[in-house]
C-alpha cells in the first residue's frame, strides 16, 4: 500500500510539475516583442502663429504612443537624424538587469552621435499602466516623447471595470523659439532660462492661445460611458494642475501602478509622473473645457502663468452646427495652491497591505535645493548674471552633480575604468542646519563632483528627502531610475528622525517612481536594491538637473547571472 502511494505521490508531483511548466511556456507564448524604429529628425511644427525646425521622433509631435502588455519585450531602434547628440529614456521602466537600456546620457551610455543609431531592448517586468518615454539629453524632451502604454497580461484585466474608452492626456510645455538655445543661454549667463510662452495638451495649446483654436485637442465621450484618461505631465519644468468642466476624477493609478481609488475634482502632477483617472459622462451633452495650468510654489520666480485646453466632446453633440457656444471652463486651483497638492497626494494608497521594506540596512538623508555659485574671477559679468553677480547651481547634500563626458557612468563600473567617478556621495548632509529656516550664505555653494553611493545588492534603503531654503524652497519632483519605490510619509518644515516616524504609513503606502517632495518640505521614500547597475536620482525639472540637483546608486551586482548587469549591446555608443 505504502509503494501504491508513493508512486501516485510521484506521479501527482509529475503532474503538477508539467501543468507548471506548459503554463510558464504558454505565458512565455503569449508575451510578444514589439519592434519600432525611431526617426529622430527636425519637424517643421507650428505653434502660437510661428513655424519652427523642432526635433521630433519619426515627424510626430508629441512622439508615437507605444502600447505593450505586462511580460513583453520592447525593441526600439533610435536613428538620430537631427543635429544633436540624443539618447532616450523609458521613464519608469524597472529595466531589471538591463541597464544599458535606461537611456540617461552620460550615465548608462554615451549620446547617439548625429548620423548614428542604438537598439535599446527591454522587458516589461510585472508593471501595468501609464509611463512615458522622451530624450534625455539636454532639454530635446521639450518635444521627444509620448506615451508608453502597458496592458495587463493575456488573461488578465483591470483590478476596475473595463473602461469604454481610453485617452493618453499628454501635457507639455512649448518655447516660440528653440528651447536647446533657451538652455545654452542660461549656461553662458549663469541666469534662470527663459520661460515657456505656452503648456499644451497631446501638443496642443488650446483655445487661450493665439492661432490656436482650429487644432485643439478633442477628447470624445458619450453619454453613460466611463472613460480612462491616462495623464502625464511631460512639462519640462512645471507642476501642473489639471482639471475638467463638471466632471470628476477617479484615481485608480499613478507611475503604472494601481492605488486604491478614490475621487477629486482637481490633480497635481510633478514633471515626471503619471496618474490614471476615470471620467463618467454622467453631464448634460455639451462641450467642456479640460484644463491644465501651473502649480507654482517657488516665491518670487517667474513662471508661465498661462492655461492650456483641450475640449471633452459628448459625441451626441453635433459639430460644427451646435458648436457656436463655449464650452465650460473649469474652475482652477491658485497657482501657490499648496493645500490642495497636500491632501491630493496624502490620498494615494496602495490598493492592499504591501511588504514595505523594514529592518533598514541604509538610512540615508538627502538635502535637495537649490545655490548660487561666486562668480568666477575669469568670466565678465555678462556670464554671472543670476542673483547679485552669481551663476545659479544646485546640489543633494550640497554635492552639485557634474555628469562626465570620456566614459558613462555605467560602462566606467563594468569596465573598470579609473577617474570617472568616485563613491564618496554623503549618506547625510556634512553640515546640518535650519532645512527649511535662514540659511547662512556660506552654504549657497555646493561643491561639485561627479560622486556616487554605493549600495549592497539587496539592501534594504530608506531615503529621506529633504528640501531646503536655499535661494528659495520648491516642490522638487524627484524621480529614480531603475526602480520603484514606497512613498511611506511627507511633511513640512525640517524631518524629525524621533517624532515623525509616527507619521510612517508601512501599511499600504503608494508605490511611485517619481516623488513630488513638499515645499519647505519633506518626504521619505524606501526600496530594495535588487536591481545592479548606475541609477541616477534627479529632480525631473530639467533647469535643475541641468544646475546639478542630481545623484547616483551604484548598486552592486549580487551572485550569480540573475543578480549580475546583462553584457552591453554591440551597438553601444561610445564616447
Amino acid at each position: 500500500m505504502e509503494v501504491i502511494n508513493r508512486i501516485f505521490a510521484s506521479r501527482h508531483c509529475s503532474f503538477f510539475l508539467l501543468l507548471l511548466l506548459l503554463a510558464s511556456a504558454m505565458s512565455l507564448a503569449v508575451a510578444k516583442t514589439h519592434h519600432h524604429d525611431f526617426i529622430v529628425q527636425a519637424t517643421k511644427v507650428k505653434r502660437l502663429c510661428k513655424t519652427h525646425n523642432s526635433i521630433t521622433v519619426n515627424g510626430m509631435f508629441p512622439g508615437p504612443t507605444l502600447e505593450v502588455k505586462n511580460g513583453d519585450t520592447v525593441v526600439v531602434k533610435v536613428v538620430n537624424k537631427a543635429r544633436y547628440n540624443v539618447t532616450i529614456h523609458w521613464h519608469g521602466i524597472r529595466q531589471m538587469r538591463t541597464g544599458w537600456a535606461d537611456g540617461p546620457e552620460y550615465v548608462t551610455q554615451c549620446p547617439i552621435r548625429p548620423g548614428r543609431s542604438y537598439t535599446y531592448r527591454f522587458t516589461i517586468e510585472g508593471q501595468e499602466g501609464t509611463l512615458w518615454w522622451h530624450a534625455h539629453s539636454s532639454w530635446l524632451r521639450a518635444t521627444v516623447y509620448g506615451a508608453l502604454i502597458i496592458h495587463p497580461r493575456e488573461g488578465s484585466s483591470y483590478p476596475f471595470s473595463k473602461p469604454n474608452r481610453e485617452t493618453p492626456i499628454l501635457l507639455g510645455e512649448w518655447w516660440d523659439t528653440n528651447p536647446i538655445d533657451v538652455v545654452r543661454e542660461a549656461t553662458r549667463t549663469g541666469a534662470a532660462p527663459n520661460i515657456s510662452d505656452a503648456y499644451t495638451i497631446n501638443g496642443q495649446p488650446g483655445d487661450l492661445y493665439n492661432c490656436s483654436s482650429k487644432d485643439t485637442t478633442i477628447v470624445p465621450i458619450d453619454s453613460g460611458e466611463t472613460n480612462l484618461l491616462r495623464v502625464i505631465n511631460a512639462a519640462l519644468n512645471q507642476p501642473l494642475f489639471f482639471t475638467i468642466a463638471n466632471h470628476k476624477f477617479t484615481v485608480v493609478g499613478a507611475d503604472a501602478s494601481y492605488v486604491k481609488p478614490f475621487t477629486t475634482s482637481v490633480i497635481m502632477l510633478g514633471p515626471g509622473q503619471t496618474t490614471d483617472v476615470l471620467i463618467s459622462g454622467d453631464q448634460l451633452p455639451g462641450r467642456y473645457y479640460m484644463a491644465a495650468r501651473a502649480y507654482q510654489s517657488a516665491q518670487n520666480a517667474p513662471f508661465d502663468n498661462t492655461t492650456t485646453t483641450a475640449i471633452l466632446e459628448y459625441k451626441s453633440v453635433l459639430c460644427p452646427a451646435k458648436c457656436t457656444k463655449k464650452p465650460f471652463m473649469p474652475p482652477l486651483p491658485a497657482y501657490n495652491d499648496t493645500a490642495t497638492v497636500t491632501a491630493f497626494s496624502r490620498s494615494f494608497r496602495s490598493p492592499r497591505k504591501v511588504d514595505v521594506p523594514t529592518d533598514i540596512d541604509e538610512n540615508l538623508f538627502f538635502t535637495i535645493g537649490l545655490g548660487l555659485n561666486n562668480c568666477p574671477k575669469n568670466f565678465r559679468a555678462r556670464r554671472c548674471q543670476g542673483p547679485n553677480g552669481t551663476r545659479f547651481t544646485a546640489s543633494m547634500n550640497n554635492v552639485s552633480f557634474v555628469f562626465p563626458s570620456k566614459a558613462s557612468l555605467l560602462q566606467a563600473y563594468k569596465q573598470k575604468i579609473p577617474g570617472v567617478f568616485t563613491t564618496d556621495f554623503p549618506a547625510n548632509p556634512q553640515v546640518k542646519f535650519d532645512y527649511t529656516g535662514n540659511v547662512s550664505r556660506s552654504l549657497f555653494q555646493p561643491l561639485p563632483g561627479t560622486k556616487l553611493y554605493k549600495l549592497k545588492y539587496g539592501s534594504r534603503v530608506q531615503v529621506v528627502l529633504q528640501d531646503t531654503s536655499i535661494v528659495t524652497p520648491e516642490n522638487h519632483p524627484i524621480h529614480l531610475h531603475g526602480y520603484d519605490f514606497y512613498v511611506i510619509a511627507e511633511g513640512f518644515g525640517n524631518f524629525n528622525h524621533k517624532t515623525d516616524k509616527s507619521k510612517f504609513n508601512l501599511v499600504d503606502p503608494p508605490m511611485r517612481n517619481t516623488v513630488a517632495v513638499p515645499v519647505n518640505g519633506w518626504a521619505v521614500i524606501r526600496f530594495v536594491a535588487d536591481n545592479p547597475g548606475v541609477w541616477i536620482m534627479h529632480c525631473h525639472l530639467d533647469v535643475h538637473i541641468t544646475w546639478g540637483l542630481a545623484m547616483a546608486f551604484l548598486v552592486e551586482e549580487g551572485i550569480g547571472i540573475l543578480q549580475s548587469v546583462e553584457p552591453p549591446p554591440a551597438d553601444l555608443p561610445i564616447c
